[in-house]
């Protein structure tokens, strides 16, 4: 269930970076991103885990950003 809401989640993030939502698009992203990282940590896939792991701190520094 994690995966097919994660996937959900990063696909409305592409989906609005595509209609220029910033940035709603890195929240709804960021959310997939950190529920892939845990689908991979639970199920102990590498792949997964580099994958979505590395994205973390980039979304991280688009959040700051929105905030700051």
């Amino acid at each position: 269930m994690i995966k097919w809401i994660s996937t959900v989640l990063v696909l409305t993030g592409i989906l609005l970076t595509n209609l220029n939502l910033y940035p709603l698009n890195i929240y709804f992203h960021g959310l997939g991103v950190i529920g892939w990282t845990i689908a991979g940590l639970l199920f102990k896939d590498k792949a997964i885990l580099v994958n979505f792991g590395l994205q973390i701190p980039l979304f991280l520094f688009g959040f700051l950003k929105t905030i700051i």
